[in-house]
């Protein structure tokens, strides 16, 4: 299938507690079928009653990360959103509890080509994508060192170089790290 219209069709879940996100996402991702939920109920129910190709999540405002804990048992492909809770603590957390990607909301504008990606990885990880094509952002934010200052991504990034399609990175640290009630 061309990359162009991997999500052609595709029922997307996208929950924020930010009106104007939503439209945004939905505008982006023309041609895909759209779930809306702006708070945790909504979006539970939701997660609960579909199945979805992928799931877009925002941490505050609706407990994204309670949400991402019920997606990932589901075995949705999950994108944690974020502007306010953008920290090397959320990223590391997103990671432990199972999404596959990452997505600060300031580029939000590339939404498509990283769900594009994610969709046709089949779920697996991008996290080794992601931390490479949003270095400068992360470094700018963060601090040139972020990842050195941080014994987790040490030992994720190593994961990261050894990690093959079949055993991605998250999927090899979770079962190492089943106790992350964070």
């Amino acid at each position: 299938m061309a990359k162009e219209n991997i999500l052609e069709g595709k029922l997307i879940l996208a929950v924020d507690d930010e009106m104007d996100i939503l439209s945004t996402i939905e505008e982006l991702l023309e041609g895909c079928t759209i779930h809306k939920a702006t708070n945790h109920y909504s979006a539970q129910q939701y997660l609960q009653s579909y199945n979805y190709s992928i799931v877009i999540l925002d941490i505050m405002g609706v407990d994204g990360f309670t949400l991402l804990r019920i997606a990932v048992a589901k075995k949705f492909p999950t994108v944690i959103i974020t502007a306010h809770a953008l920290s090397p603590e959320s990223l590391e957390k997103a990671i432990k509890l199972g999404a596959v990607s990452f997505l600060p909301k300031e580029a939000l504008a590339e939404l498509k080509s990283h769900l594009e990606d994610v969709i046709s990885r089949e779920g697996r990880s991008a996290w080794k994508e992601v931390l490479e094509k949003l270095q400068g952002l992360f470094s700018r934010r963060f601090g040139a060192d972020w990842k050195e200052k941080n014994e987790f991504f040490k030992e994720f990034e190593e994961e990261l170089k050894k990690s093959t399609d079949s055993e991605p990175a998250t999927r090899s640290y979770a079962k190492r790290n089943k106790n992350l009630k964070k």
